[in-house]
């Protein structure tokens, strides 16, 4: 009797296997079932100097309507021969890159970014939170890049291939780009996560982490694996030409018959594999199933469903702090913070 053959839960990961999944490798052969976008690259050093340097402020001119200074010509005069420039820290300024983001938007009505990997999805918080990461000017750009974690990772290559062995005198050619995607309200109870293991369609996750009556009918979720699984056999499973280990993230139609592909992710611990576990999908991939297994939140009681917190609010700063940022540099808005709360104590 023959063994069963042994499989890792990762496929080893090469520089080229990750770079198969920035957007600029992937989304020129999905744009007719993705969402409109347009890749800026290459970027200045300067603009990765400015998202890797410390505090949140914008670069001078992103704006669409020119700052007014909230002091008196009196306080102006008196403390503009006081102010050195080098406290100030070091000011950025991108017109080239303000116009085309402009053109952008003009083109779009409003756009969303990302950089090669990751979007700002946890600094959604900084925008109007009726339209969460609508930009409508490069400076709403630039703010939420600035106050994202997860876009870091694309900043270095020790992060971007994490993982991967290489020659540390040879590393691979990596260059940061800014895409900017034509942005839509989305509803959050139509989006799903897919697992392709070794060219096969193995497990389907809700992404949104909130309970759906609706997604617990038997017809429905059938109609869900039904359309993605005729959506990846139709026009991904052999457009894809990268490894045969990859995840990626689709958005619904309304009548769930038909799919628009959002990302590509790599088979990897980054990815989050949000209802199953790594372990568990090996598990589906080797028992070899017929068809997808689909995972929802089937369940207000279910472990994994929210708790009416916001999403990720370990990035949120107080909503007083986010207003008396409004305009500031890094340097002005610790001196006025302070001030807050000094005034605050001495109310009390």
């Amino acid at each position: 009797m023959s063994t069963p053959p042994s499989y890792p839960i990762f496929p080893i990961h090469t520089p080229d296997y990750l770079l198969s999944f920035q957007f600029s490798s992937w989304y020129p052969t999905f744009s007719s079932i993705s969402i409109k976008s347009i890749i800026i690259r290459p970027l200045d050093q300067a603009f990765k100097e400015y998202l890797d340097s410390d505090g949140i402020f914008v670069p001078e001119g992103s704006e669409n309507a020119p700052a007014e200074s909230s002091l008196s010509d009196e306080e102006d005069e008196d403390g503009s021969d006081d102010i050195d420039d080098a406290a100030v820290g070091r000011s950025f300024s991108f017109p080239d890159l303000d116009e085309r983001i402009r053109q952008a938007i003009k083109e779009y009505g409003a756009v969303f970014p990302k950089l090669n990997f990751s979007s700002p999805k946890d600094a959604s918080w900084v925008l109007l939170p009726s339209s969460p990461l609508k930009c409508t000017s490069p400076s709403d750009v630039y703010i939420l890049l600035k106050s994202s974690d997860f876009v870091s990772h694309d900043l270095s290559i020790d992060t971007v291939f994490e993982g991967c062995q290489y020659d540390p005198s040879n590393p691979p050619s990596y260059e940061l780009e800014l895409v900017l995607r034509k942005w839509y309200p989305i509803d959050r109870s139509r989006e799903f996560r897919c697992f392709v293991r070794e060219g096969c369609l193995i497990g389907i996750s809700q992404r949104d982490t909130n309970f759906y009556d609706f997604m617990n009918e038997p017809r429905t979720q059938q109609k869900i694996v039904e359309a993605l699984l005729r959506l990846w056999e139709e026009n991904i499973k052999f457009k894809w030409l990268g490894h045969q280990d990859y995840i990626f993230d689709v958005l619904m139609t309304r009548d769930l018959s038909r799919g628009h592909v959002l990302d590509f992710n790599p088979y990897a611990t980054r990815t989050d594999p949000l209802l199953f576990t790594y372990e568990e999908l090996l598990s589906v991939f080797t028992r070899g199933l017929s068809s997808p297994e689909l995972r929802i939140i089937d369940s207000p009681l279910h472990p994994a469903a929210s708790r009416n917190a916001p999403a990720h609010q370990h990035n949120m700063l107080p909503i007083e702090a986010l207003a008396l940022s409004s305009g500031r540099g890094i340097d002005e808005f610790s001196d006025l913070w302070q001030k807050e709360i000094q005034q605050s104590m001495n109310d009390d």
